[in-house]
């Protein structure tokens, strides 16, 4: 096979799975920003009344995935599961954007 073909097919092979890939800011958005807002801290008024946790918290960060997956899926205390709902890819996603709430530690220095 040619160079060229192969990068192609191998672009095709990329793209393929990239648009089979769930939507997790889709889904965030329709399933879980009520509660947690859109920046995961939580601060929405649904949010304050749950007493949901800041996604971004160094205590949400340092859990496991498989623990994140656990409670999306089965609930946890006032949060509904979404087992069933959701599909484990979907949830997964979740999990990888819960990561990208990890908050920034303040400079001592200001």
């Amino acid at each position: 096979m040619k160079p060229v073909a192969f990068a192609a097919l191998l672009m095709i092979a990329t793209f393929a799975r990239a648009a089979d890939a769930p939507d997790a800011a889709s889904i965030y958005k329709a399933n879980c920003e009520v509660c947690h807002g859109a920046d995961g801290k939580g601060k929405t008024v649904m949010g304050k009344a749950l007493h949901v946790r800041d996604l971004g918290s160094e205590e949400v960060q340092k859990m496991k995935g498989e623990k994140l997956e656990k409670i999306i899926a089965d609930g946890k205390g006032k949060m509904l599961p979404f087992k069933g709902k959701l599909s484990e890819a979907e949830i997964d996603s979740l999990v990888k954007l819960i990561r990208t709430f990890r908050q920034k530690k303040e400079s001592a220095i200001k």
